[in-house]
């Protein structure tokens, strides 16, 4: 159980770097076209910049069924659950608390 929570966990707080990097490299790099509307003021709902999180979305789900689903890759659905964390408490703080979308 202690590989697992740390697992978890180590991804939770990885996803951190991991975010820095996506976004200097990757959102202000290549998928600029995307991330944009993030720095453009705007009255709508969503943005395009919100694909991104659709993406990581879809990576932690799939990570996670198939770590169910596959019993020698138990280890993908602690990790895939680590990014799911990350995300919910990226959302919170910086959607809903530092840029005020809620």
């Amino acid at each position: 159980m202690l590989l697992k929570l740390g697992l978890f966990f180590g991804t939770f707080f990885f996803m951190e770097g991991f975010a820095w990097f996506t976004h200097k490299y990757i959102m202000h790099g290549i998928m600029w076209n995307w991330h944009e509307s993030h720095h453009v003021h705007h009255n709508d709902v969503l943005e395009k910049n919100d694909l991104f999180s659709v993406v990581f979305g879809l990576v932690s789900t799939v990570t996670i069924i198939v770590g169910d689903l596959v019993p020698e890759l138990w280890f993908l659905f602690w990790i895939g659950l680590g990014v799911a964390l990350y995300g919910t408490f990226y959302f919170i703080f910086h959607d809903i608390i530092v840029h005020r979308r809620i």
